[in-house]
């Protein structure tokens, strides 16, 4: 099956590696990945500041480069429900609504593509380890990709995880909001690191670069070293011995 990888801005910039990892992880499941090297952003700083019409050109670009009809994996959440969701809200009632909805269908977060689409859970090859997990609140509340999330992470006989007690608590990231409210956006992550200290893990895993970032950096700040914050494809390409 041949699928598009779609690596979003923050992959391009902050997790190359990661997505090198995604892809490998998508070809180790059996799948045909193209890599469209124009690719750009899903639109989402402009559309969540009010620019649509910005945003709706992003997303004309989008549609027009991916323009086979395979499905298009994003590793991100945050992305998914963009280019999944808010597009559809864009061209509502416009003229090229047809065409983005047949475009929308085709959008899948890589987790939920291999658990609902291949049903692929990989053999685990790594030592026993303890995990926590943040969810990214676009990937729970628009997307809803988390249980696949999820899935994968407990088939991995040597993984534990151990759940966040306020896990869909936003992180203080947001995008632009962690730049427009600076001083709320500290509050919040410190909040989620206090949640994420008293599990007593080894790794913090997330699915999405924006969220990663913004509770690395802090932790980085804070000293905290006894926790490694990890991307979720980084992780299960590492338990699969890629």
């Amino acid at each position: 099956m041949k699928v598009y990888f779609f690596a979003t801005c923050l992959g391009g910039m902050a997790y190359s590696n990661t997505c090198v990892n995604a892809i490998k992880v998508l070809q180790k499941a059996g799948l045909e990945v193209i890599f469209k090297k124009d690719q750009t952003c899903c639109g989402q700083p402009s559309y969540n500041s009010g620019y649509y019409d910005e945003s709706r050109k992003v997303a004309l670009y989008n549609l027009e480069l991916f323009n086979e009809p395979y499905p298009i994996i994003i590793p991100s959440g945050s992305c998914t429900g963009m280019m999944r969701h808010d597009y559809l809200e864009l061209f509502e009632g416009r003229k090229e609504y047809d065409r983005m909805k047949e475009f929308c269908s085709r959008i899948y977060e890589m987790s939920e593509f291999l658990v609902e689409k291949l049903n692929f859970l990989p053999d685990d090859l790594g030592d026993q380890v303890s995990v926590t997990w943040h969810s990214n609140c676009h990937a729970t509340r628009v997307a809803k990709c988390i249980p696949s999330a999820k899935k994968l992470i407990k088939s991995l006989k040597n993984v534990t995880l151990y759940e966040l007690e306020k896990e869909e608590e936003c992180c203080g990231f947001g995008g632009t909001f962690s730049i427009k409210e600076p001083e709320i956006s500290e509050a919040m992550v410190k909040e989620k690191i206090a949640d994420i200290q008293a599990r007593n893990v080894e790794y913090l895993l997330a699915g999405d670069a924006g969220c990663l970032l913004n509770i690395s950096g802090a932790m980085a700040k804070m000293g905290i070293n006894n926790i490694k914050p990890m991307h979720f494809y980084d992780f299960l390409a590492q338990r699969m011995g890629i």
